[in-house]
C-alpha cells in the first residue's frame, strides 16, 4: 500500500510521505526510491527531505559538461561550415 499523493516537479514525480508513515514503512520508502522513484518526506505538512537511490544521487552529483566542452567534443568539429554573411543592404523577398 502506498502513502500520500504523488507530486510532480517538472518531469519528476515523487510520492509524498508524512514522517510518521515513512518511519513505519521505511522498507517500502527505500524500495520505491531504489526503483528510481524519489520519495518526499514531509515534516508537519511541509516538504523536508527527499530519499533517492544511490545511483540517482550519483547521477545528480556528476559535474555537468560546459558549453565550451560540449562544442569541443562535438563529432562535427571537423565539418567545414560556411558562416559568412551576405553584407547586402537589401535582399529579394519571394511574394
Amino acid at each position: 500500500m502506498l502513502s500520500g499523493p504523488v507530486r510532480r516537479i517538472g518531469e519528476l514525480s515523487m510520492r509524498e510521505w508524512a514522517l510518521q508513515d515513512a518511519k513505519a514503512r521505511l522498507s517500502e520508502v527505500v524500495r520505491l526510491a531504489m526503483e528510481h522513484e524519489p520519495q518526499e518526506i514531509t515534516l508537519r505538512g511541509e516538504p523536508a527531505v527527499v530519499v533517492l537511490s544511490v545511483e540517482d544521487c550519483r547521477h545528480l552529483a556528476q559535474p555537468k559538461q560546459s558549453f565550451v566542452e560540449l562544442i569541443r567534443n562535438s563529432p562535427l568539429t571537423d565539418v567545414d561550415i560556411d558562416l559568412s554573411r551576405d553584407r547586402a543592404v537589401t535582399r529579394d523577398i519571394d511574394p
